[in-house]
């Protein structure tokens, strides 16, 4: 397994938030950890890349704990893209450039400017590279936020609620290119979401937090209308539309 999370524990104040957290994820798998408001799914975010410090348990990436690594050594392996992205006066080119920064020696190199060429040309940014990050559209810096996470060449992508408030054409391309991105890198993302269509419609497995623990950890084919109702406590149903599962409240 690329990623396993082992008994993860954590309190604020003494309040247990997590409670032996455990799953696993392989290469090439995305991951929705889902639940209401307040359940811990960006505590969990923050204790797999160690920005906060679980009081129990472990998380190895390929077999290695990131708890016992350097900030700078998660980051060769760890990409964590946060729900709240700040804006500077940066172009993109060099917003994108500091996701480099784990690689980076002594000054950078002709490397480290061609692969972050090539990430915003994937990405569809070439054309605003030289723009500064605070005149962008909220779709266009999330997307800079990815391509900066991309550019560290990580084997594990996090992402805290990646569509929060993008209009439904950006949640689209949001999603469809993380998907993108773990298909083509062969790399794991784990994201935290609200929106369970978008969640069901993208990624491969599904976490449900209640309590601070998991209720339940199935594929996305596998996700009742059961276990939604007991993890949000909303009566709902599913249907399928082209395939697709598609979650409608019953009340």
């Amino acid at each position: 397994m690329m990623l396993s999370v082992c008994g993860v524990r954590f309190s604020y104040n003494g309040h247990p938030v997590l409670r032996d957290v455990d799953f696993r994820l392989d290469r090439g798998e995305m991951l929705a950890i889902l639940g209401p408001n307040g359940v811990g799914k960006t505590t969990l975010l923050k204790c797999m890349n160690a920005i906060l410090r679980p009081g129990g348990g472990s998380v190895l990436v390929e077999d290695r704990d990131i708890l016992n690594l350097s900030p700078s050594e998660i980051a060769r392996d760890v990409a964590y893209v946060s729900q709240k992205s700040e804006t500077s006066r940066l172009t993109v080119f060099d917003a994108v450039l500091m996701g480099r920064a784990p690689h980076i020696r002594w000054r950078t190199s002709e490397d480290d400017l061609g692969k972050t060429e090539a990430v915003i040309h994937t990405l569809g940014l070439s054309s605003m590279a030289m723009r500064n990050i605070d005149t962008l559209s909220g779709g266009e810096l999330q997307k800079v936020c990815i391509a900066r996470a991309l550019v560290q060449e990580p084997s594990l992508l996090l992402l805290d609620e990646p569509t929060s408030a993008l209009d439904l054409k950006n949640q689209v391309e949001i999603m469809s290119l993380v998907r993108r991105v773990v298909d083509e890198h062969r790399i794991a993302a784990v994201m935290s979401m609200h929106d369970l269509n978008m969640a069901l419609r993208h990624a491969d497995k599904a976490v449900f937090l209640k309590g601070g623990s998991i209720h339940a950890m199935t594929p996305v084919a596998g996700v009742t209308a059961d276990v939604i109702s007991d993890v949000y406590g909303l009566p709902v149903s599913i249907h399928h539309l082209d395939g697709q599962p598609v979650v409608i409240p019953t009340t």
